[in-house]
């Protein structure tokens, strides 16, 4: 059985919805203005006073100064960091001296060599992603035989969630493939959820 992370949530009706269909975590984009997705850390507050205590909430971070995420992380209710730039261990060792927040580090996955640098990572969990939000998943391949705990993301959806299930991903991170016309789905959210947590099948590609 896989967790489930629904990412990218901006309305208060996004927090009905994923309060209905009970993700393992849900993420929000905070201060990335080249995301369609992205709010400000006084919004998410704002929207995190409305979620399920049971949803673990996440902070996605792009290259932010270190004390702004660490700030966010102290005061907003905001659970988890997740770095999805090119924060590098200077950066994880640095906000580690400012929250006790757990970090996680996103990957952009486009060969060996990206496998082999995130394996190296000292971040607490590992999200192996396509890239920055293009819709588009990589080549699972490459993950075959990958020993470390890690999440799935990039290019999930509804068609290819079968396969993600047959990979060891703990968790598949879920953003626009759960969207209609660029806005959360509750049906398709709901159904996601369903299938990937009722699943039987192991975890292994």
């Amino acid at each position: 059985m896989k967790e489930v992370k629904v990412c990218g949530l901006t309305r208060p009706a996004d927090i009905e919805g994923v309060n209905i269909a009970r993700p393992d975590y849900c993420g929000f984009i905070i201060n990335y203005p080249k995301s369609p997705r992205s709010l400000s850390a006084r919004d998410v507050v704002s929207l995190l006073g409305k979620l399920n205590p049971a949803i673990v909430p996440v902070g996605v971070f792009v290259d932010q100064p270190l004390e702004v995420v660490a700030s966010v992380l102290n005061s907003s209710g905001i659970s988890v960091a997740q770095l999805h730039g090119q924060e590098d261990e200077a950066y994880i060792r640095r906000l580690r001296l400012l929250t006790d927040k757990p970090i996680w580090k996103a990957f952009e996955i486009q060969g060996q060599a990206d496998i082999i640098r995130a394996a190296k990572s000292t971040a607490d969990f590992l999200l192996l992603d396509a890239g920055k939000g293009g819709g588009i998943a990589f080549d699972w391949g490459l993950i075959d035989g990958f020993q470390r705990p890690f999440g799935l993301a990039g290019g999930l959806n509804l068609e290819n969630l079968p396969k993600a299930l047959r990979t060891r991903a703990s968790i598949l991170d879920i953003s626009s493939g759960v969207e209609t016309g660029g806005v959360k789905d509750p049906e398709k959210i709901r159904s996601f959820i369903k299938t990937a947590t009722s699943s039987g099948e192991k975890t292994s590609l």
